[in-house]
Order: structure tokens, then C-alpha cells, then sequence
């Protein structure tokens, strides 16, 4: 590398931190400099992004993004000046990516770098543990608090860890409204993993939902091609009987593999009635999860119409046999998928994607190194996402509603400032190149970083540029402890839904 590309790459602060240093003092070298505007202190923005396409205000435009000393965006149509400079030529200036389905709750201390850095690396700047969560709010916070975060970071209440510790329903609400009240993003649960949750018991955790204005997160109950629209009409159901925000996850996989117009249609009904409902995807035709679980109790090749050899373990490529499946469903935490073209994009992913109730969550993570065994949507999920819209003719607006905008509505009011483009919103931005961007990640090798995604900053950092790993600058996202009763409370009936 001569000296002019040391110089130009040190003023688009994109150079490795160890050449970086050589040019501190001289931050405006190769670059453009013009005299500030009369009054203007040039070095009051320390960062700016010159020549990027953002879609602001209904429409793509070419502005200077600043960034301010409290990492705060400056949007601005008349050029800035400040002490460092990005030149996005070519490529778009989104908010950061929000992940809303992140789970990484099985042992998130030993785990969550690798996670992070694999989220960051697909354009991520938020991940919530919204699928899943924690059981104890007030001590998952603190202990993470101290620690540095690549990205920012968020728990729910997670009902099933609570079901495990505590036998009386009683308890049990308990402990979740305990969740809500010391700050926990909402309330979450995978009734297909446990299938003993009664009607009665899933009444109480809506309610409490809607008492403290949270999203309930729902696994549905079903996922075979007989029962799984019954699925569908028991969260509907319980979004009537309660008035909570119900969010289903990963529809395609859980509610609408096999029926998936007649469940968007569901959906659709139900908030046209006045309910709000919300759902989301994954940019993959297969689904993965653990071989212990009860999605692989007895029945489960006719369940799913799959056989022994279907079964792939993620990271190994290994195939199980009658033999290798009893050893280990035996041993928690191996994770297996299915076979590609199992759940088709055309008739089940596309579909819903097309439905502006949904939005694109992962249902993942990647938590070792050097190869996981955990599905790529773990690494690669927003920029697969990205580019299947692309490819299947969404405009690219509307894909990024997808990963920004929708999840901060879903998530409102803990992700106000974020996942918009607009003067003093936290500065979470994702720049990629639209002609190269995609999901790197496979079952061989789910650790693979995505491609075309240039540079990452999270509230107003250089966490991640061109391909090195930058600033640990991730904030915790939690809610306020409130006053039970914040929103409006209304008669819930708990009788039980008929199918």
C-alpha cells in the first residue's frame, strides 16, 4: 500500500487500527476539506458519511450524515464538516439491522462475543433475546452491564426457564410480572416445547402483557401440517381475549409451512378487527432446532413427513441414522435441520413477506467458534434477507422497513430512537453495498461473516469496517421500571378459544 491509499483510507477511517494510529493529528489527510459555514466549529461532528444513498423522508437521497459527540445523528442536505470522514460512494446508509427473534439465552455468558460479533458482522447493531430471554431481569441487566457489547443488547422474560423453577401458576405470574416490572422487553413463550401450557395459564401471561404495554411473543403450539392454522387461531385468539401485542415467530416454520395463505389471511382478519398482530421470518427454506426438544417427540416422522436421513447436524454435515438420532437425543444441545425446500420461499416465505405485518427476526445465533453447531441464520440472516428481496423484485425500501422500521414499532417504546434515519436518533447505521450484499453462512460452516456489508457503527461508533472488527460500543436496552397498570386495562375473558 503506498502512501496515498494509507492517506485516503485514513480519512474514510477505514484502515486497521494499528495503521490508523500513524495518521492521528492529521485526520483530514487526502481528504476533501471545504471552510466550514460562517459560525460552524468543524470539529463539533467527529464523524461524517459523505456520498451514501439513504431513503429519508419517502425517498432516496444523497445526504451528509454527521454524527455528534453524544452519537446522535445530524442529517443535513448542505455538506458537513468534522474530524473523520467516510466516503460511501456506491453504497446505502441504512439504520442499523434489528434483530427482535436473536437467541442466544442457554448460556449467554459464555457465548455472547461470538454471538454479537456474528450479528455485527451481518449488519446487526441491536439484537434482543425476544425468543426466549431471561428468567431473572433485574440480574441478567447487571451482570451484562459491565461488560463490553459489540452491539446493543436486550432480554425478554422467558416463561419457559420460569415454568421450570416454579410449579403453581401463581408463582409463575409471579416471576414474570416481577420480569416486566424490573425492566424486561416483554414476555415470551414456545408452547410447541412446552405443550402442557394450559389456555388458563397463557391467558394470565397476555394479560399481564397488556397491562404493562409489552409484546407477548408467541412459539405457536403447532407446526404439522393438521394442526398447525389451530396454532394460529389460539394466538389470535388470545390477542382478543386480552387486547395484548401478540408477535408470532417465525411463522413460516411454526403456523405456516404448510398453510401459509389461509394464516396470513387469519392474520389479516384479526387486525382488521382491531387487534395488533404482528409476525416474522427467515430467509431460509429449512428450520433447525435441538434434538431433545419435544419438536422431535415420538411422531415425528409423520408429523413433519421426514425420515432419519432428512436430518442434518448443523456445523458437521453428518446425516443421522436410526442409530446416531436415539444417541443424541440423548445429548441436549445438538442441533439437526431439515432438508432444504422444506418450507418453499414461494409459498411460504414470500407470501408473508409480502404482508406488511411482517418482518425479518433470525431465530438464531452463533455461540462457538470455529465452526458452530447452530443454523446460519444465526451469521447470515439480514443480508440473505436483503437479498432475496432484492432478487425478488421488493423495492429495497421496503425490505429495509423490514429489519429497521417494523422491529422498532414491534419493540415500541424501548427502540424509539433507533432503527430510523432522522435528526437525534441514536446513531445505529448499517452501510452495505446493495449490488454485493449477502448471507455468507451455510450448514458446512455456519460461521461466515456476510458479504457486502462495508462498515457498522453503533451509537455513533466504528464497530466494523471493511472486515475488521472496530469499537465496543453497545448499549443495553430496557425499559424503565413503571407503575403496574401503565396502560389501559380492559375485561379479558379467559374462556377457552374453539377451533
Amino acid at each position: 500500500m503506498n502512501r496515498r491509499e494509507v492517506l485516503k483510507l485514513g480519512a474514510l477511517g477505514l484502515l486497521p487500527s494499528f495503521l490508523r494510529r500513524t495518521l492521528e493529528g492529521n485526520a483530514w489527510a487526502g481528504a476533501e476539506q471545504r471552510p466550514p459555514p460562517a459560525g460552524a466549529d468543524p470539529t463539533d461532528i467527529p464523524l461524517i458519511i459523505k456520498n451514501g444513498t439513504a431513503y429519508v423522508a419517502d425517498k432516496w437521497q444523497r445526504l451528509d450524515i454527521g454524527i455528534t459527540p453524544r452519537g446522535r445523528l445530524r442529517l443535513s442536505e448542505i455538506p458537513l464538516l468534522g474530524r473523520q470522514t467516510i466516503d460511501a460512494s456506491g453504497k446505502v446508509v441504512s439504520p442499523g439491522f434489528i434483530d427482535i427473534l436473536a437467541d442466544n439465552s442457554s448460556f449467554p455468558e459464555k457465548t455472547y462475543r461470538t454471538f454479537e460479533k456474528f450479528k455485527m458482522t451481518d449488519g446487526v447493531t441491536t439484537a434482543l433475546l425476544m425468543h426466549g430471554g431471561a428468567d431473572d431481569i433485574k440480574n441478567y441487566y447487571a451482570r451484562f452491564g459491565p461488560r463490553p457489547h459489540r452491539i446493543n443488547y436486550g432480554a425478554s422474560t422467558k416463561v419457559m426457564q420460569i415454568r421450570l423453577r416454579h410449579k403453581s401458576l401463581k408463582e409463575r405470574r409471579r416471576q414474570v410480572e416481577r420480569c416486566l416490572e424490573e425492566g424486561a422487553l416483554g414476555v415470551s413463550h414456545s408452547l410447541e416445547y412446552q405443550p402442557d401450557t394450559s389456555w388458563e395459564e397463557l391467558v394470565e401471561y397476555g394479560k399481564l402483557a397488556k397491562k404493562y404495554d409489552r409484546p407477548l411473543f408467541l412459539h405457536l403450539r403447532y407446526s404439522d401440517r393438521d394442526r398447525e392454522l389451530k396454532g394460529v387461531s389460539e394466538a389470535l385468539s388470545l390477542a382478543q381475549a386480552t387486547q395484548a401485542r401478540i408477535h408470532i415467530g417465525h411463522l413460516h416454520s411454526t403456523g405456516g409451512t404448510y398453510h401459509m395463505a389461509q394464516a396470513l389471511g387469519l392474520i389479516r382478519e384479526a387486525i382488521r378487527s382491531g387487534l395488533e398482530i404482528t409476525a416474522c421470518v427467515y430467509p431460509y427454506t429449512y428450520w433447525a432446532t435441538y434434538l431433545h426438544s419435544e419438536r422431535f417427540a415420538p411422531g415425528w416422522q409423520e408429523r413433519y413427513h421426514l425420515t432419519f436421513s432428512d436430518l442434518e447436524v448443523v456445523g458437521t454435515g453428518e446425516r443421522l441414522t436410526q442409530e446416531s438420532f436415539a444417541k443424541y437425543r440423548n445429548q441436549p444441545g445438538i442441533v439437526v435441520a431439515v432438508p432444504p425446500g422444506t418450507m418453499p420461499f414461494a409459498a411460504t416465505i414470500d407470501l408473508a413477506l409480502a404482508e406488511d405485518f411482517c418482518l425479518v427476526g433470525s431465530d438464531g445465533g452463533i455461540e462457538t467458534e470455529p465452526r458452530a453447531n447452530n443454523h446460519p441464520r444465526g451469521a447470515g440472516c439480514f443480508a440473505t434477507a436483503i437479498r432475496h428481496a432484492q432478487d425478488i423484485g421488493m423495492p429495497l425500501e421496503k425490505a429495509l422497513e423490514k429489519v429497521t422500521l417494523l422491529p422498532r414499532r414491534v419493540l415500541r417504546p424501548a427502540l424509539d430512537d433507533r432503527g430510523v434515519l432522522q435528526n437525534g436518533a441514536a446513531a445505529d447505521l448499517t452501510i452495505f453495498d446493495p449490488s454485493r450484499v449477502d448471507g455468507a453462512a451455510t450448514n458446512a460452516n455456519p460461521n461466515q461473516f456476510s458479504r457486502g456489508i462495508e462498515a457498522v457503527i453503533v451509537n455513533g461508533a466504528i464497530a466494523y469496517a471493511q472486515g475488521e472488527l472496530q469499537a465496543q460500543n453497545g448499549h443495553p436496552v430496557r425499559l424503565a421500571r413503571i407503575s403496574p397498570g401503565a396502560a389501559e386495562e380492559r375485561d379479558c375473558s379467559s374462556a377457552a378459544p374453539e377451533y
